[in-house]
């Protein structure tokens, strides 16, 4: 299931074990409530890792990028020098 219907399916079994007094139930939903509640936070965590990880990408591409420039600007003036 994913995060949002465990949260709901848990706390409609909480809300049914506290009406019906069977604490099994109540716990099966909070247990359910607190898997809904975690794989939330992954989720969101996972999405900024990710985010964090482009970051990283995209500034590790610009440095490459521009030493790469800067080795064919010294490699156009050691061949200007050599003619």
């Amino acid at each position: 299931m994913g995060a949002i219907k465990d949260k709901i399916a848990g706390t409609a079994k909480k809300i049914e074990g506290k009406l019906t007094g069977d604490k099994l139930r109540t716990a099966q939903g909070s247990a359910q409530q607190a898997k809904g509640k975690i794989e939330e936070g992954v989720a969101r965590v996972a999405g900024k890792v990710k985010a964090g990880a482009q970051k990283v990408r995209a500034k590790v591409n610009e440095t490459v990028d521009r030493a790469s420039a800067k080795v064919e600007r010294g490699a156009a003036r050691t061949r200007a020098r050599a003619r």
